[in-house]
């Protein structure tokens, strides 16, 4: 596809102007940065294999009726997708704590939740994507009651269906962030998963060894990081099962 006008240009990804109206080009992008882009790299692969794992996990998602802005792969590195008008949240899903949680609460990392915890954090780079509360959502409109209600119901299917393909495979989730976007459709609304789900949005272990297969591998400086995620895309099947990262992999469609 011919490139396109460049729309935005975050940490590990570009949207282009789409070939339609209503849709965009999602290139994906080999950086990896880590405590709000202080620790930066350029990891060889990371691109090719968070699209493919993001194609697999919003097609799983569209398979099972939950809205989400993919369209189609259009390459190793870009997706067509929705436009979307992004609600200024990431939405976290904790299943066991680790990361700021453990900090905050002073629990120990891989300590089972009681129950899903649902968390909300402002988009905000410069103020380092700070904890919110609901009330603070509505408060400053980033959010009525009801698209909250349904914000908290998508990510908890969203969660349900990727514990269940993660365990499958022998890998826990631990929490995840997804970003959610409104779709106009005259007057009304409806909301939509947007952006990626991918091990750079994930929190995901190995249940027999508590291997981590995902960024925090580069935030603590575990080991290779696209090996990590190589290992991901081997286990759910988007890899042959012969494939390691420093032979280059091929895809599968």
């Amino acid at each position: 596809m011919a490139r396109r006008k460049k729309i935005y240009e975050g940490k590990a990804k570009i949207l282009y102007e789409g070939p339609e109206p209503g849709t965009m080009v999602q290139y994906f992008k080999d950086d990896a940065t880590a405590f709000n882009a202080e620790k930066k790299a350029t990891i060889d692969g990371k691109g090719v294999l968070n699209n493919r794992l993001s194609e697999y996990f919003m097609k799983g998602l569209t398979q099972i009726g939950i809205p989400n802005h993919f369209i189609k792969r259009i390459n190793m590195r870009e997706q067509l997708i929705r436009s979307a008008e992004i609600i200024p949240l990431e939405v976290i899903v904790r299943n066991f704590a680790a990361g700021s949680l453990s900090k905050r609460l002073g629990m120990a990392e891989g300590t089972a939740l009681p129950r899903p915890i649902v968390e909300f954090c402002l988009k905000d780079d410069a103020l380092g994507d700070p904890l919110v509360s609901e009330e603070h959502i509505i408060a400053f409109g980033w959010a009525n009651q009801q698209d909250l209600d349904d914000m908290i119901a998508l990510a908890l299917r969203v969660n349900d269906f990727m514990s269940g393909i993660m365990m499958a495979v022998g890998i826990k989730l631990v929490d995840f962030k997804i970003e959610i976007g409104r779709v106009w459709e005259n007057d009304f609304h409806r909301l939509i998963v947007a952006d990626e789900i991918s091990p750079d949005s994930c929190r995901l272990w190995d249940i027999e060894t508590g291997q981590k297969l995902d960024k925090d591998v580069f935030r603590r400086d575990l080991g290779n990081l696209a090996d990590a995620y190589t290992e991901v895309a081997r286990r759910l099947g988007v890899l042959p099962s012969n494939v390691t990262h420093t032979t280059k992999p091929t895809l599968i469609n």
